[in-house]
């Protein structure tokens, strides 16, 4: 799904005049990178907000419509209102079809409900890392990465080697050699339920 961003060029700069379009309900921001210049930007916060909620937004290649002009772009860094979470300024980075990019990208897990480490053991999943920075080129960029706990035993981890990458893309963590843990499944206290419940029933009779 291609999300595309209008903007407008901004012409007054400072904070005094930001501070005027986020009244006017606008966002202030630039893009920069590639071989052109930096270009500050506003846009409606209205319509931006709408686009920003969404996951997508924070990991996928965008175009920018600046003005009837398009290009791709990644989503930089951002600034929010720490009381009213609206957007206070947003940058965004050019992206070239010929050049690798590394960019952040949320990890999506499967399966837990039917992990043996849940279901069997009774144990509790620990997400380590919820995101992962990936290198590849911009039309190699995944919205997200799965991982699959169908087979996680209690007291087991999934580590980065252990994931299925699209093609085209790599762990940046991996390939400087850190093979981190994901996600793991953690051994209940004092062992499930169930195995509870029969030392309970058993010991009754003894204590008689």
């Amino acid at each position: 799904m291609e999300i595309i961003i209008q903007a407008k060029k901004r012409e007054s700069k400072g904070t005094g005049a930001s501070r005027r379009l986020r009244r006017a309900g606008a966002v202030p921001g630039i893009v920069y990178g590639g071989d052109k210049d930096a270009v500050s930007l506003e846009f409606d916060h209205k319509n931006l907000f709408l686009q920003f909620r969404h996951e997508a937004f924070h990991a996928s290649i965008l175009t920018l419509d600046l003005e009837g002009k398009k290009e791709s772009v990644l989503l930089r860094d951002y600034q929010l209102h720490p009381v009213r979470n609206t957007i206070q300024h947003i940058d965004f980075q050019r992206v070239s079809a010929t050049e690798k990019i590394h960019v952040k990208v949320p990890l999506h897990f499967i399966n837990a409900e039917i992990a043996p480490g849940v279901k069997l053991a009774g144990g509790i999943v620990a997400h380590i890392l919820t995101e992962v920075d990936v290198s590849c080129l911009a039309k190699d960029l995944p919205e997200f990465i799965e991982v699959d706990l169908a087979n996680l035993e209690a007291g087991h981890s999934i580590h980065l080697s252990e994931i299925k990458l699209p093609k085209g893309v790599e762990f940046v963590q991996l390939a400087h050699g850190e093979d981190s843990a994901v996600v793991s499944i953690a051994k209940p206290r004092g062992g499930s339920a169930a195995t509870d419940e029969a030392a309970s029933d058993e010991a009754a009779p003894a204590a008689e």
